[in-house]
């Protein structure tokens, strides 16, 4: 049972969920805590969250190369991963944690701070977790299969962190909310990486040096363009998450429970639709499956639009989930298919600095999803909770429907410049092919 527990889809996936349990409540109530609870000013969130950018473009990529460049008895991944999971835990707790006595600049600089120190666990975990996915996953049907999985993982920390966070807050307030996540974190992750083996047939090559690794990323020019593609995505799952609390309160009506209920529905049928995500890559093929997910992504958050009780917002919540589904399971495959090529041109499996690129580039997100907060919410007049502006309900209407999707379609024109050739091995089978490269086997091994 142990041994085929090493290395398991179910396993390996456990990791998503410990990481996304804090992460989740973070991107769905920080902004949310810090501006309409404690009354933190948009112009300052929006500053803090730009510095936040520029300090994650330093930290994302030094976490990669030197990930890549590690060698131990343990591996590569697994002894940052180890030495994360206690800071990833106590930055967590902190951030949510500001003392009664802290406001003002006081406020703005307790959130900076704690938010990137949060930031750098986080890039240590993530882009040493996300590493081990190509590599230890080798080819697109298994690839495939276990992203399902770890996205039903994802799901869950969503279906935990939107619909008991608001519980948890509400009873023992954030910090306590805070303590009991991280404590869940660092159970899960330990389980996680007690089963995980690195495969040293990857960390055989010496690694590049530190200026010729960065030279031959900076011009892959299909990793620019997935990855440009990707964050005008990721941006729309930002900023929906980010803005669905205020969106429930203004727009919907809503609070409490039905908040728990509306984002229960929305995620709880994310996972059967990831499911059906996986027969569609099968059926056209990973890159083929890529841009028809943004496009149907970009049709799903129209309904949103037209909410505005309870019911319908749970009918949009419900279309959502077939967006959220394939944005979640299908572009890891797209980059995992690069990494392959790049590692046959170069002979190094180099998942770290490309992941850590990578992961910067999703964080860019949070830019552009802090200017949008930042441009609407003054379009509108909306600064804080304390002062709403005359049409709060059109201020996250806006915010939760055209921006996303003028963000949808932008990632959807730019996904069309990627070419079959870009994500094919050169001298291999090719690995997107539609059903005869990918039969049907069950999901869980």
């Amino acid at each position: 049972m142990a041994t085929k527990a090493i290395n398991s889809p179910l396993t390996y996936g456990l990791g998503n969920l410990a990481i996304m349990l804090p992460s989740t409540a973070f991107s769905l109530f920080y902004s949310f805590y810090y501006i309409d609870t404690l009354g933190l000013a948009v112009g300052l969130y929006a500053i803090a969250r730009s510095i936040y950018v520029v300090w994650d473009a330093a930290v994302q990529p030094v976490s990669g190369f030197l990930s890549d460049k590690t060698r131990t008895r343990w591996g590569r991944r697994t002894p940052w991963i180890v030495t994360g999971i206690p800071l990833y835990a106590l930055f967590f707790v902190l951030l949510y944690s500001v003392p009664d006595a802290v406001e003002g600049l006081g406020l703005f600089f307790w959130f900076l701070a704690f938010m990137l120190l949060f930031e750098t666990a986080m890039a240590i975990i993530s882009v040493n977790y996300l590493s081990l996915f190509p590599e230890i996953f080798t080819d697109a049907n298994r690839r495939t299969r276990v992203s399902v999985i770890q996205q039903a993982f994802y799901i869950v920390a969503l279906l935990v962190g939107t619909a008991v966070t608001p519980l948890l807050y509400d009873s023992v307030g954030f910090s306590g909310m805070a303590i009991a996540y991280a404590i869940a974190f660092v159970v899960l992750m330990v389980i996680s990486i007690a089963f995980t083996r690195e495969n040293p047939q990857a960390s055989v090559e010496e690694p590049l040096p530190l200026r010729e690794a960065f030279a031959i990323t900076l011009k892959n020019g299909p990793f620019w363009i997935y990855n440009v593609s990707y964050t005008f995505a990721a941006a729309v799952v930002g900023l929906i998450s980010s803005t669905i609390a205020f969106y429930a309160k203004y727009v919907l009506l809503i609070e409490g429970g039905l908040v728990s209920i509306t984002l229960l529905t929305t995620f709880a049928l994310v996972i059967p639709m990831a499911v059906a995500w996986y027969f569609v890559v099968r059926r056209v093929g990973i890159l083929r499956s890529y841009k028809v997910s943004i496009a149907v992504f970009a049709l799903t958050v129209l309904p949103l639009f037209f909410a505005r009780d309870f019911i319908s917002g749970l009918v949009a919540g419900a279309i959502l989930s077939i967006g959220i589904a394939g944005h979640f399971v299908i572009p890891q495959l797209v980059q995992s298919q690069i990494i392959d090529v790049d590692a046959a041109k170069t002979g190094r499996r180099r998942e770290g600095i490309y992941t850590a690129v990578a992961n910067f580039m999703a964080r860019t997100s949070a830019l552009l999803t802090a200017l949008a907060f930042a441009i609407v919410g003054g379009l509108f007049g909306y600064v804080s909770g304390e002062q709403a502006g005359p049409d709060p309900a059109g201020t996250f209407i806006f915010l939760t429907s055209a921006v996303p999707l003028g963000f949808l379609v932008i990632s959807f024109v730019i996904a069309l410049f990627l070419k079959q050739r870009d994500v094919t091995v050169p001298g291999a089978d090719r690995e997107d092919e539609p059903d005869a490269e990918l039969p049907v086997q069950p999901l869980v091994p």
